[in-house]
């Protein structure tokens, strides 16, 4: 990639870090991990159990979960990659956090996800609305794996 390129990854598990780590490593761009201020346990992440800290957030359209860091020089990159793992059908709520956190303006996105049973879904066009306007969206993919061909073609295919 010509321009210069961010890697933000939101993983709960591990996942997610791994790929974003990969793309990071094929794209020659920065990684950045969000962290929640306050990390999520295993019971947070226990979806069986609706009043977890998981299912409250993702019940609540209005819930913005806390980051623990912020992108150094947002304004410096023109690529952004943002991944995260399907939650409920879609993005956690913290990636509406760090969408909501920065301007995107003249920016092209590319998200991607991680998923034991469901696809990107609605989050590919329902995150668009947090990172405001003039952004060029990329079709959302999962990648479960840091695979570097399944990687290249979702670059290849975003730009």
């Amino acid at each position: 990639m010509a321009n210069k390129t961010l890697v933000a990854v939101f993983s709960a598990s591990g996942v997610t870090k791994r790929v974003g780590e990969k793309i990071a490593e094929i794209t020659g761009g920065d990684f950045f991990e969000i962290v929640p201020e306050e990390k999520y346990t295993s019971a947070d992440l226990n979806y069986m159990n609706n009043r977890s800290r998981s299912s409250v957030e993702m019940n609540d359209p209005a819930s913005r979960p806390g980051i623990a860091v912020s992108v150094a020089d947002m304004d410096s990159y023109d690529t952004v990659v943002i991944g995260f793992p399907i939650w409920w059908g879609v993005a956690p709520r913290i990636i509406e956090t760090f969408l909501e956190s920065y301007d995107f303006s003249g920016k092209t996105i590319i998200p991607f996800c991680t998923s034991g049973g469901s696809g990107v879904g609605r989050s590919d066009s329902a995150l668009h609305k947090n990172a405001g306007g003039n952004v060029k969206w990329a079709k959302g993919v999962q990648i479960n794996r840091p695979d570097e061909a399944a990687i290249r073609s979702m670059l290849q295919n975003a730009l």
